[in-house]
């Protein structure tokens, strides 16, 4: 059966794989001149970072999926960071955040006394909650909305109290304004404001505690590498700075792709893409309007040394984290007193920098969309240099030998639904049963994958959704039985 994927991002490489595996013909097509998506490097004058995503979460996910399809662990190495990271504050205190349970302990008695029972209690109940939500929602696809609708699903949506938001849930354990902000800032992971995201992404902080944070040696995106490899290697066919012009349909089925004016004839087709962005390539347009996430305002530095003394994943957090997030995402305005992720990977990684010297990823949550005129914050990106070198990068300004800017409106350029750094939103409205689906419209051979589909967004979730997809497509041919002769004979 011949599969055309349009898109090689990490949901559309994963499901080659996967179908590859599985004995089917597969092509991809990829606007662009290289394959990743999401996953890129920046690179100039010997100076390599990862273009987005940095923090590495669910490493259990990420190696049996990737064992699933034949790539060993001896092929990557994942490297653990703990600490965590280190959250700073403008007074000039800190708060480290730990893996390691009893070293959390240690660090909640010492700078917040007395919140040490909300913790244990958090852990506890976090950890049945973490279990029974991935069996419930990471581990199945909801094309028949009604499976979604079971009342064991209603009671599980009730224990994660689905109906409160990260932050409320978060209450609940912690009594400090900054220890609540602690365990419930993570949803900016996924391009979600705590306020607004529901609580049953509070799986995400629980997860660095009990999974820990780890680092891709070489750089998140040398995945990509890897992925390429293992692709033509198996004979699947890439074809890249292929833009696919239209999906062609003839009644309940896709005929394949317009491809450069000419017709690529498809068994099936599967989009991998921000989810909203495809309605522009079928005739069978959703009419729903989407909240895109967070954008990200990113600064890329090239120094001339190692911060030794840093921390690879640190947040420079403001004095109040409810007004930034109100401006990204309520107000929609560039924030005037940001939070602020500094990534330092020079620390444990020598190969991303000449000799001797080192890489800065500076991350600010901003506002999708257009509200903000991005060719106009020369004088921000500055201010926001100077705040970083005096509140934990001495010497940066004099440091920095190369320096890249990225906004929304570069990622918009680049295909992500309205500059939005993370698919769309993970509101209660575009979670689990309400988010796009793996198979989106009525026809029989269309599929879709990536971050804006379910299960949603980050590297080892859109790696879950090509495995949710694999195994429907398997589980439907085995089903049906003749479906491949009987969609050929109908093209």
């Amino acid at each position: 059966m011949k599969n055309v994927i349009v898109g090689g991002g990490v949901g559309g490489m994963i499901t080659a794989l996967y179908l590859n595996k599985m004995g089917e013909e597969v092509t991809i097509l990829e606007e662009k001149s290289r394959l990743g998506g999401r996953l890129a490097f920046v690179e100039q004058e010997g100076y390599k970072i990862d273009e987005g995503p940095t923090i590495v979460l669910l490493p259990h996910m990420i190696k049996e999926i990737l064992s699933e399809v034949d790539i060993s662990e001896d092929e990557y190495e994942l490297v653990r960071v703990d600490p965590l990271y280190k959250l700073s504050y403008p007074d000039g205190s800190h708060f480290m955040k730990w893996s390691d349970t009893n070293k959390q302990l240690a660090e909640i008695s010492q700078k917040y006394s007395g919140e040490e029972a909300g913790f244990e209690q958090y852990l506890t109940e976090m950890h049945e909650r973490f279990n029974e939500g991935k069996k419930a929602f990471l581990d199945k696809s909801f094309v028949q909305k009604r499976e979604f609708w079971t009342m064991k699903n209603v009671k599980t949506l009730y224990k994660l109290k689905a109906y409160r938001t990260v932050k409320q849930l978060a209450n609940d354990y912690f009594t400090h304004q900054r220890l609540i902000e602690a365990f419930s800032f993570q949803t900016l992971y996924i391009g979600g404001a705590p306020f607004q995201s529901p609580a049953l992404y509070s799986l995400v902080p629980f997860s660095e505690h009990v999974h820990g944070i780890w680092y891709v040696k070489g750089g998140y995106a040398s995945l990509v590498e890897l992925f390429e490899r293992k692709l033509r290697e198996r004979g699947v066919e890439i074809l890249l700075n292929k833009k696919v012009e239209q999906i062609k349909t003839r009644g309940q089925i896709s005929t394949g792709v317009m491809l450069e004016g000419e017709h690529m004839q498809a068994d099936r087709v599967i989009f991998n893409g921000d989810f909203p962005l495809m309605n522009q390539l079928v005739k069978e347009k959703k009419k729903e309007k989407y909240i895109p996430s967070s954008g990200c305002l990113l600064i890329y530095l090239g120094l001339n040394q190692v911060y030794k003394e840093a921390n690879v994943h640190q947040f420079l957090m403001n004095d109040d984290l409810e007004e930034h997030m109100r401006e990204v995402f309520v107000s929609k305005q560039l924030p005037k007193n940001p939070s602020i992720y500094a990534f330092h990977p020079s620390i444990i990684d020598p190969t991303l920098a000449p000799e001797g010297k080192g890489v800065l990823y500076l991350l600010i949550p901003v506002p999708a969309g257009e509200s903000v005129k991005w060719d106009q914050i020369d004088d921000y990106v500055d201010r926001l240099i100077e705040k970083v070198e005096s509140r934990a990068f001495p010497g940066l300004r004099n440091a920095i030998e190369w320096k890249k800017i990225r906004t929304p409106a570069d990622a918009q350029v680049d295909g992500l639904y309205q500059g939005g750094s993370f698919g769309i939103a993970p509101t209660l409205t575009q979670s689990g049963v309400f988010r796009p689906q793996l198979k989106p419209y009525p026809y029989e051979n269309v599929y879709a994958v990536g971050a804006s589909i379910h299960p949603g967004g980050g590297v080892p979730i859109v790696m879950q959704g090509a495995k949710l997809l694999a195994n429907h497509i398997k589980q439907t041919s085995v089903r049906k039985g003749g479906d491949i002769e009987l969609h050929r004979s109908s093209i």
